[in-house]
């Protein structure tokens, strides 16, 4: 059984300069209670490993918003003109990861394996400084895990083992970044009782999750 803790217990956890993967696409499936604490704890110079940095001042962009990110890695920061303002400034250093790349760099921390060869980028600036792997004749290029020190999920429902089921798009990044990171703190929708979750629907298993976050207080 695990104890649900305060979601400002959990973030106190996270020390000044820790690297973050935060799950979402846009801010769906993203813990944004989370990330409102991280913002009240004014915990600084973070580099965050997330699919996108939100929108100025919602989801991650809160985070850029506040000054407290260093460095990011994602795969784009179109929508997010305060990321692209702080990257020209050189405020935030930003490494750009193709999609289906950091999906599977993420995945390849997680599952053990030394990386993933992958063609997109060949013969581009992303070719910099990296290995080239000839296989039957074709340039591949090696692209090494990405690990972080804690991984922000948030998932649709939760049991007291910890036991996540995700929801539709919502699932996105949160399942393989719960696998990479030597620390798991999980917001969910609703906590329901251990047997609730069908172990068909179980993604994330107990064992794997850290800490889970306490349900809001409602006000009446």
């Amino acid at each position: 059984m695990k104890k649900a803790i305060s979601v400002e217990a959990a973030i106190a956890l996270i020390p000044n300069g820790a690297s973050l993967m935060i799950g979402g696409f846009m801010g769906i499936g993203s813990p944004h209670r989370m990330i409102d604490a991280l913002v009240a704890a004014g915990t600084s110079n973070l580099t965050i490993i997330a699919n996108d940095t939100g929108k100025p001042n919602y989801g991650i962009g809160k985070l850029i918003s506040t000054g407290q990110v260093k460095h990011v890695i994602a795969s784009h920061i179109g929508l997010n003109p305060e990321t692209q303002a702080k990257m020209f400034s050189k405020d935030i250093t930003v490494d750009l990861v193709p999609q289906g790349n950091l999906a599977e760099r993420i995945r390849a921390a997680g599952f053990g394996l030394g990386g993933v060869l992958v063609q997109t980028g060949i013969g581009t600036l992303v070719e910099e400084g990296k290995r080239v792997i000839n296989i039957d004749g074709e340039d591949w290029l090696l692209e090494l895990p990405i690990f972080a020190d804690f991984a922000l999920i948030h998932a649709h429902q939760a049991d007291y083992l910890g036991n996540l089921a995700y929801q539709l798009t919502a699932t996105n990044f949160n399942p393989v970044m719960a696998m990479a990171a030597k620390v798991v703190l999980c917001e969910a929708n609703e906590i329901v009782p251990i047997g609730m979750i069908s172990p068909n629907d179980v993604i994330t298993p107990g064992a794997i999750v850290t800490e889970l976050i306490s349900m809001p207080h409602k006000h009446h």
